[in-house]
């Protein structure tokens, strides 16, 4: 959801006519910043109204569910991250379908039109791996799934390790709810896209040498 801004006097420069200031911290005596000359000061902000809208985040195979407070004009979209409270935790979340109150879905929609954000969590994400040996064969390929920050970034051509395994990334598969990537496959030295943004990472397995002289 994007930052809250509101109109108030500046004390630095206008102080006799509002100006755009975006809200750094609520409370009785808000915390705000001026857009035009960046000062901060504290100002009274009046409350505006909200509508508490339904909110399903879904994380390793489980869903959670909980509800935020939000502008009624306040645009949403698929692809948006935004922190929601759930009676586990704050989690990172993703929007990826909007449920609007007639009951159909929707990429885009005001809050005063949506009845349920469908989201996934992208603070911490499980990531699917499909590793084959090092020596080319695919009789031993193998699937497995780690799990790991959203924000670390896979790149093709590196050699990585988390979870235990050692791989060469040769192929990102990414999500269908990503933004800012161009294609779903990305497979030219130097690619490179967040686990957060991941459906699969296909890889060459550098252990897989190493399972195999143990086995002798």
């Amino acid at each position: 959801m994007s930052q809250q801004r509101v109109a108030a006097a500046c004390p630095s420069c206008s102080p006799g006519e509002p100006t755009a200031h975006e809200v750094l911290n609520e409370g009785g005596q808000a915390t705000v910043r001026c857009s035009a000359c960046g000062h901060v000061h504290k100002t009274t902000i009046e409350s505006d109204p909200t509508v508490e809208r339904r909110v399903v985040v879904s994380q390793d195979e489980e869903s959670t569910e909980a509800f935020v407070e939000l502008p009624p004009e306040e645009a949403l979209e698929v692809g948006e991250e935004f922190l929601v409270e759930t009676d586990e935790a704050f989690l990172t979340a993703r929007v990826t379908s909007l449920e609007l109150v007639d009951g159909g879905r929707t990429d885009r929609a005001d809050a005063t039109d949506v009845r349920t954000i469908w989201s996934r969590a992208v603070g911490n994400v499980a990531v699917n791996l499909t590793l084959h040996p090092k020596d080319g064969g695919h009789d031993e390929t193998r699937s497995v799934k780690i799990q790991l920050p959203g924000d670390e970034e896979f790149t093709v051509g590196a050699t990585q390790e988390y979870g235990g395994e050692e791989f060469t990334v040769e192929r990102l598969l990414v999500r269908e709810d990503a933004t800012n990537y161009e294609r779903e496959g990305y497979d030219h030295p130097g690619d490179s896209a967040f686990a957060k943004d991941l459906k699969r990472v296909y890889a060459r397995d550098e252990n897989s040498r190493s399972r195999a002289w143990s086995g002798w």
